[in-house]
């Protein structure tokens, strides 16, 4: 039995066909329960959703599919609201990557019903690398539904163009969430990262149901409440893919965070880019919007449930994890520019 107070727990990447870390079922408010005692890969991960596993684990088979309270596939990236309570501004947040984890997970937006996978560089499984004093990711690490970056749209602020990709966010509660658990957040404030020439905004937030959430409304109570966390994200957004080779990234702002305001604003501007995108008048650019709630029937993205099903059942089994390499632990050090 493992302990789960030691990286070989963390190097379990949080994998779902076996939740008993250090003898102890996961059993938190939105913790996982197992659904049937005949489906292991299949688990409850709040009133409204599920998840089930397909594939190895730690392989290029990998994936997980969503559903709803029904149990029909759904899209994580198109069919799971935005708004967890537009009245309070609160947003659901698909967790693709708990903290502390390297394993560099994500929304497939390429694929059908856009299951979390692996990402892959030159045929392998990405890892995050642990750049000192890093270890893996430092927040549960997800995006928000229904929100896209438009590769069309040039920022006014940042002055690139969108990643592409639906809206970052790093939740930074005292909870480390579980992958493919879907949370609803309290908006902090943002970052403007330029990536590779691109606009990739990373949203500060926290899980409404965290302790500490009270106590956490805009942007400078991080810099209050938690000193010291705010500087170690832009050092990691700066410095994580220099051990693959590439030049430190830039920011908008001189680096600076804005706050919740201007935050919010920025998630319903990329909500109207995903609603442009749903309802075809703007190009997909190859991402596949096939969903099974928000389009109408006759739509080209409208997915029935037997499509979908085919889709899941076009995968491999949930199966035996491969090992994550050792390699992934590997500590990298250099100077800071």
């Amino acid at each position: 039995m493992r302990s789960c107070c030691t990286f070989q727990a963390l190097r379990l990447e949080m994998r779902m066909c076996s939740v008993v870390l250090g003898g102890l079922l996961l059993n938190t408010q939105s913790a996982l329960t197992i659904t049937t005692a005949s489906a292991r890969n299949q688990h409850r991960l709040s009133m409204s959703f599920t998840v089930e596993e397909r594939g190895n684990p730690n392989t290029l088979s990998y994936r997980l599919f969503f559903k709803n309270a029904d149990g029909k596939y759904i899209s994580p990236f198109h069919d799971i609201p935005m708004y967890a309570d537009e009245s309070q501004n609160i947003f659901h947040v698909v967790v693709e990557v708990p903290r502390w984890t390297n394993s560099k997970m994500e929304i497939a937006t390429k694929d059908p019903l856009n299951p979390i996978k692996q990402d892959v560089k030159k045929g392998n499984l990405r890892y995050v690398a642990n750049v000192f004093p890093h270890k893996g990711y430092i927040w549960n690490y997800g995006a928000i539904p229904q929100t896209w970056e438009d590769p069309g749209h040039k920022d006014g602020d940042t002055g690139c163009c969108g990643d592409n990709d639906p809206i970052d966010v790093c939740e930074i509660g005292t909870k480390v969430c579980s992958r493919g658990e879907v949370i609803k957040v309290k908006v902090l404030g943002v970052l403007a990262m330029i990536d590779e020439g691109e606009t990739d905004w990373k949203v500060m937030a926290i899980n409404v149901e965290d302790p500490e959430a009270k106590d956490l409304n805009d942007i400078s109570d991080i810099q209050r409440l938690k000193p010291g966390y705010l500087e170690a994200t832009v050092d990691w957004f700066r410095r994580y893919k220099v051990p693959d080779g590439k030049p430190e990234n830039q920011f908008a702002f001189n680096g600076e965070f804005k706050d919740k305001d201007f935050a919010i604003e920025t998630i319903k501007s990329t909500h109207g880019f995903w609603k442009a995108l749903i309802s075809e008048k703007t190009n997909s650019g190859g991402l596949n919007c096939k969903n099974t709630c928000v389009s109408a029937g006759d739509s080209p993205f409208c997915c029935s449930t037997d499509e979908a099903k085919a889709v899941v059942g076009g995968t491999s089994p949930c199966g035996t994890e491969d090992p994550i390499p050792c390699s992934v632990d590997k500590w990298f050090y250099y100077e800071k520019n």
